[in-house]
């Protein structure tokens, strides 16, 4: 035997291939009816699966269509009707198929799958399921038999909720989905073997236990294993790898039923019955604790989910309130976007007439460094021309006073002035002086010509080595203008932007860039 290779998927197919059309009907027929036990089923309704979504609103859909299922049934089959379990699994079948087709889903189960003989007769198919069951340990697991033997643990006080429910009322449904699916697709008897693999499982922690240790494993700490969805596949592939014969059932249900009627031959009435009335006392009992650790699972239910509820209508209001603040925030962030926006395009305009400004003082300092290196060039030309004539005159004065013969003793040939004795010089004086004089007067003035001109030359090449730093200061200070001016306004933008998404941490982290440090 395989296990199934999809939970859920296998119970909606097989589940739909059971119900019957011809029934589709009956359920809102039967549930428009009247029960005597609707007393009963009103309370089981509450106390199936009271954490489920789909089940936890008294006023909700699941429940209300849970009711009409189980009022339905204990209409139909007014034999048995409704009997405490039946709501988990109708709840099961409900959470994978519409009403209608979950009710004819039960009752096929109840009557084509044998579950509803368990009910029949005070209980005696069940008291023969649980014989197989005890006879399959004794054969399988003979030390745990022989433990539960010595415990008096027998078969009915912790697996009666098994075959009665189909394991749904107390284990994961993870689990419970695959063992329905086992029940559909192979029968009744997969209880056997679901049982034999919690048992075999469970084995070790068994034989440590006293009796009531063992029944409070079975009733608490059993269904906690298989919370994980991993581990109830597990379960199932061991479930599926037992072996468990029909013809060994068969021999086991006839060996139970000779010994029925053996004993009762053998029995006197009275002790039969008193027997038979402590095992009823004993099985009320063991409802009447169920219904108690039910009651006392929906009242812990109810008080985590109001805790719960608690907690989120909590989280809610600070949501709420964060919401509020957040709204504040982007209102203020929108608002000093705006002014940030305004500031920028006066900083646009400021940096705009600022450059444009640079820019004419650029051109004007280019027109006069222009004009400058013109007019330097021209001082240049004309010094150089003055020079020429100056040397010619000097040439020109050279010759004649060369070619006067008074004059050659003053002059040399070189062309420096000798001092002669004073005897001569007193002689000669008369002489020359006036045609000395006028030499010596003019150049005097091409020395003073020429030296001022040198003077302009050089207070001109300082003026243009002045005007050439103005200008490279300028360049200087426009560029990091530029650049100042394009990193503040991306920067600008790039706050802005982020303000709008991180509107939290923009009005702390940015503040408005003003004027004044644009410009600086």
């Amino acid at each position: 035997m395989e296990p199934p290779s999809s939970v859920e998927q296998m119970g909606v197919v097989v589940g739909r291939s059971l119900a019957d059309p011809c029934r589709l009907r009956d359920e809102e027929r039967y549930a428009a009816v009247e029960s005597a036990q609707d007393g009963v089923i009103t309370r089981d309704i509450h106390r199936t699966f009271p954490a489920h979504d789909y089940f936890k609103d008294s006023d909700g859909d699941g429940q209300d269509s849970l009711y009409k299922i189980c009022k339905a049934y204990s209409v139909y089959d007014d034999e048995i009707g409704y009997c405490q379990g039946q709501s988990f699994l109708a709840a099961v079948l409900l959470l994978h198929m519409p009403e209608e087709q979950t009710f004819c889903v039960l009752v096929k189960i109840m009557y084509e799958y044998g579950l509803r003989s368990l009910y029949k007769n005070n209980f005696e198919d069940l008291h023969c399921k649980f014989y197989q069951l005890e006879k399959l340990m004794q054969e399988q697991l003979p030390d745990l038999w022989a433990h539960f033997h010595d415990l008096s643990l027998e078969a009915h006080m912790y697996a009666s909720q098994w075959f009665l429910t189909l394991f749904t009322a107390k284990f994961p449904l993870c689990m419970v989905f695959h063992i329905t699916d086992l029940l559909l697709s192979e029968g009744l008897n997969i209880i056997f073997n679901v049982a034999l693999a919690l048992l075999k499982t469970s084995k070790e922690d068994l034989l440590q236990a006293d009796f009531e240790g063992a029944l409070k494993f079975f009733r608490v700490q059993l269904p906690k294993r298989y919370r994980a969805a991993e581990n109830a596949r597990r379960l199932m592939e061991q479930a599926c790898n037992i072996k468990v014969p029909t013809k060994k059932l068969k021999k086991y249900e006839k060996e139970y039923q000779t010994q029925k009627v053996s004993q009762l031959q053998q029995e006197d009435p009275i002790d039969r019955y008193q027997r038979e009335n402590r095992r009823l006392q004993e099985a009320s009992m063991r409802l009447e604790q169920e219904n108690d650790d039910l009651a006392h699972e929906l009242v812990t239910s109810k008080i985590s989910l109001r805790n719960h509820l608690d907690q989120v209508e909590d989280k809610a209001d600070v949501l709420n309130k964060e919401l509020l603040n957040t709204k504040e925030r982007l209102v203020e962030t929108e608002e000093e976007k705006r002014r940030q926006d305004e500031e920028t395009a006066q900083l646009k305009e400021v940096f705009r007439r600022e450059l444009e400004k640079a820019e004419s003082e650029i051109k004007k300092t280019t027109a006069i460094i222009a004009e400058y290196k013109q007019i330097c060039s021209q001082l240049s030309s004309r010094l150089e021309k003055q020079q020429v004539a100056t040397k010619e005159e000097m040439d020109i004065v050279r010759s004649k006073v060369m070619s006067c013969e008074r004059c050659r003793d003053v002059f040399c040939a070189e062309g420096p002035l000798h001092t002669l004795a004073p005897s001569q010089e007193g002689l000669r004086a008369s002489r020359g002086d006036d045609e000395k004089d006028s030499l010596m007067d003019q150049l005097r003035e091409l020395e003073l010509e020429l030296a001022q001109t040198k003077l302009q030359l050089v207070e001109a090449k300082c003026r243009i080595q002045e005007l050439e730093h103005q200008r490279g200061v300028l360049l200087n200070e426009v560029q990091a203008a530029k650049n100042s001016w394009f990193s503040k306004t991306l920067g600008s933008l790039k706050n802005s932007s982020s303000a709008s998404t991180s509107s939290s941490s923009t009005s702390q982290s940015y503040g408005p860039i003003s004027p004044k440090e644009g410009t600086s």
